[in-house]
């Protein structure tokens, strides 16, 4: 089992850059394929990125591509999502999730979650 805490968010301009980090807890956060989420108001959950366990394979939502780099740390049991450019559309609350099955885009695939951070970019 992992528990994971996600840090980071804020209030930024659009251009403007944040890094969001998702700490988990446990000795086996590197054997876990992890994934960041968001969800805006009045929408649905959708994906933004996610890498696997080793962090050799990276996957990103076409929305997202080219402004955003994800990453972790096995060493410090810590994962990152770099966000450039960011637009006010990429407001949202973002999730941190984990799985050990599969690296993957749809939310349901993953078992754990954390509690999200607010990212709001004003226009």
């Amino acid at each position: 089992q992992v528990q994971l805490v996600e840090s980071g968010g804020g209030l930024v301009q659009a251009g403007d850059s944040l890094r969001l980090s998702c700490a988990a807890s446990g000795r086996t956060f590197s054997r876990y394929h992890m994934g960041w989420f968001r969800q805006a108001p009045g929408k649905e959950r959708e994906f933004v990125a996610a890498i696997s366990w080793s962090g050799g394979s990276t996957y990103y939502a076409d929305s997202v591509k080219g402004r955003f780099t994800i990453s972790r740390d096995n060493a410090t049991n810590t994962m990152y999502l770099q966000m450039n450019s960011l637009k006010f559309e990429d407001t949202a609350v973002y999730y941190c999730a984990a799985d050990r099955r599969r690296v993957g885009t749809i939310g349901s695939d993953y078992d754990y979650w954390g509690q999200g951070t607010q990212v709001t970019v004003s226009s």
